[in-house]
């Protein structure tokens, strides 16, 4: 959700919800008049830096100061005294703005004075021509409302998050006589207990790994866990108790649970005290080995915090976030404490014009943030924001349980957000120097190959296969910000008219699936999920030679996309990195020095490509293994052998199951469960 502090007087807020309103429709995408310049996403390491938002020329006034004041004042004279959302719109009926007011008569009508507007309230007000309300009890609820739609709709003049990944955490399963351990991302429906957030999937694996090594908890799945005849190697390396074949039994290998369950809930010394007392009375018995024993997992758990850097005395659980603004960018970075330990951090760098005071920008971002994240029962901010108490009301009333948001003035906490500033300013210094460095690679890639413009945008296409089998085209993006994960596409190949291997009818059929659904959704007006990405590149980069060039030219002549560069890259010989030659439509050849920074700079384009589109080649060479065993059982489709693969895990556990078992699967009936049965074991009859 997100709440926009943005109040015209002290700075506005636009629109509420109704689902007969169209999506906002795309602009400038016809393939002759791609506009170049845009503002690019947020990545992450997970973001990328956006371009500032409050550049004149990029959201020029669609009408006058006095039509949209006028339309406003319209509004004004229907919309309510109480608590509510609304939305502005332009002439194509797209969002200009979400906001949200105790009064929205009263705020609304702060947009209808003639003056004491600033640039950006400006043109928003010029390209308005209707206002949608809609009316909430409370102004908790509208606060919850407008970030909802402003994450949906994702307005030009709001504040933008533009990673909204779900966060990952650390579950020990609850459905299963020996618990797992494993990472998790999405919706919590697994029964067991979940531990988190963590900033990335790198902390989480680190931290499961210390934790096998401390607590010899199981990782492998249940179907993997039912097939075992002897333990695995995890046994045999010390990081798993081995409760599969009797090795621990159920009491012993439920204490190991507990005390993991005690680790991450917060309890680290008390469990360490035990192990400690343990390996002392081991000692002392002269059960040497399995003193040994104890100590390797001391060793594991003091691992785990002195990776944690900073783990707060005084702070049980608590999110802090820090804003940093530089050369009219901002930076968010949060910190995660959970139990009393430090859970990782990130940065974020979210779209916002580049005149919003850090408060603004940070109180917008809050809201946005904890849309579909539940919130600490503690949030520490490096800057006092508007709405403070409402916003720990409104996230109170979500999760269910008291939140308090702070802006900490002396102690401890007060150091844990100073040092999460002293990241902020770090990120974004960071970002700035690499925004720099891809500017100029661009600049240089356009002077060396004659382009008519810096490129914003570029596409680079491969595809994979093996003697024609499950062929894979896929297409990786880079811009500004350098590459842009989030637009990424792969496309499986679907045209049977095909020879095997055959490269160039490959291509076109990429070529033609991706530009043809550019023109069409450009014709029928749909606005992109992320608008502030160009969805025309400026230049085709293929990986090949002539022949390549020639098979994406002619799908370019054939859609009249004349104003998109294209250039083919081929490897040179022996494949050497460094001799790659160069093909552009209608002119020579060329090779750049081996020294030459764009050269490198194309040679990671292609490599990212390749790296893609390898790894999409291989799932679906995987998936097709994995079902190569089912393919001839008579009346089993796609759907059966999904909900197998599914219920068993392994091709092996089908073969294994009996008829009983078969038919437990959801959609497998009695006599599918015979077919299949009968399919593995045709002698058992």
């Amino acid at each position: 959700m997100i709440h926009d502090t943005s109040d015209p007087t002290q700075q506005p807020d636009p629109a509420a919800p109704d689902a007969s309103v169209p999506e906002p429709s795309a602009r400038n995408l016809r393939g002759q008049d791609v506009d170049p310049a845009s503002i690019p996403a947020e990545e992450d390491e997970e973001a990328r830096l956006p371009e500032p938002v409050d550049d004149s020329s990029e959201f020029e006034p669609e009408g006058t100061l006095a039509v949209g004041r006028a339309a406003i004042e319209r509004a004004v004279k229907l919309a309510p005294t109480s608590p509510g959302v609304y939305r502005m719109l332009n002439a194509a009926n797209d969002v200009l703005y979400v906001g949200k007011a105790k009064s929205v008569k009263k705020r609304l009508a702060s947009y209808a004075r003639p003056t004491g507007q600033v640039a950006r309230i400006a043109r928003m007000i010029a390209a308005t021509v209707n206002v949608e309300i809609i009316s909430t009890a409370t102004e908790t609820e509208a606060l919850l409302l407008e970030a909802n739609l402003i994450k949906q709709l994702r307005p030009r003049f709001n504040v933008l998050l533009r990673d909204d990944k779900s966060f990952p955490y650390i579950l020990i399963t609850g459905d299963h006589w020996a618990p797992q351990i494993l990472k998790h991302r999405g919706a919590q429906t697994r029964p067991g207990r979940y531990f988190g957030p963590f900033a990335s999937v790198g902390a989480v694996n680190r931290t499961i790994t210390a934790l096998q090594r401390a607590f010899l908890v199981r990782s492998c799945t249940d179907a993997f866990f039912e097939s075992r005849t002897r333990p695995c190697l995890l046994y045999q390396i010390k990081r798993c108790a081995g409760p599969c074949t009797g090795e621990i039994d159920f009491p012993g290998y439920t204490e190991l649970v507990r005390e993991a369950s005690d680790f991450l809930s917060g309890r680290s010394r008390l469990v360490k005290q035990e192990l400690a007392g343990e390996m002392e009375k081991a000692s002392q018995d002269l059960e040497f080995e399995r003193a040994a024993l104890y100590r390797d997992r001391l060793a594991a758990l003091s691992a785990i915090q002195s990776q944690q850097g900073i783990n707060p005395r005084t702070v049980e659980e608590a999110d802090v976030f820090a804003i940093h603004q530089e050369g009219g960018y901002s930076c968010v970075e949060v910190f995660f404490f959970r139990t009393g330990q430090n859970w990782g951090n990130r940065a974020y760098f979210p779209r916002a014009d580049k005149a919003m005071p850090p408060e603004e920008v940070l109180g917008s971002f809050l809201a946005q943030f904890y849309d579909d994240k539940p919130p600490p029962k503690l949030i520490l901010l490096s800057h006092r924001i508007d709405d403070q108490e409402l916003l720990g009301e409104a996230l109170g009333v979500k999760a269910g349980y008291k939140v308090e948001v702070a802006t900490p003035q002396r102690g401890e906490k007060k150091e844990l957000v100073a040092h999460a500033l002293t990241n902020a300013r770090e990120a974004l210094g960071r970002k700035l120097a690499d925004t720099a460095t891809q500017t100029r690679l661009l600049q240089g890639l356009s002077a060396a190959l004659g382009l008519p413009r810096v490129p914003q945008r570029i596409e680079v296409y491969d595809n994979s296969h093996i003697q024609g089998t499950n062929a894979v085209g896929a297409m990786i993006v880079a811009g500004p910000e350098g590459f842009l994960k989030n637009q990424y596409r792969k496309f499986n190949i679907k045209s049977e008219g095909l020879a095997p291997g055959d490269d160039y009818g490959m291509m076109r059929e990429v070529l033609e699936r991706r530009f043809k659904r550019l023109i069409n959704d450009a014709a029928e007006g749909k606005k992109p999920a992320d608008d502030s990405v160009p969805q025309w590149p400026d230049l085709v980069i293929i990986d090949g030679g002539q022949g390549q060039l020639n098979a994406a030219r002619e799908i370019f002549e054939s859609l009249n996309l004349s104003q998109i560069s294209l250039i083919a890259v081929a490897k040179g010989p022996d494949r050497d990195a460094g001799r790659e030659t160069l093909f552009m439509p209608d002119r020579p050849s060329i090779k750049l020095e081996p020294r030459d920074p764009v050269l490198y700079f194309i040679q990671r384009l292609r490599d990212e490509a390749h790296r893609f589109v390898i790894g999409s080649h291989r799932k679906l060479r995987k998936k097709d293994i994995r079902e190569a065993g089912l393919q001839e059982i008579p009346g089993i489709g796609p759907s059966r052998k999904r909900a197998l693969l599914h219920h068993f895990g392994t091709l092996k556990e089908i073969e294994r199951a009996s008829v009983a078992d078969l038919g437990k699967v959801p959609g497998v009936s009695a006599e599918s469960a015979r077919k299949i049965f009968d399919f593995f074991h045709p002698g058992n009859g």
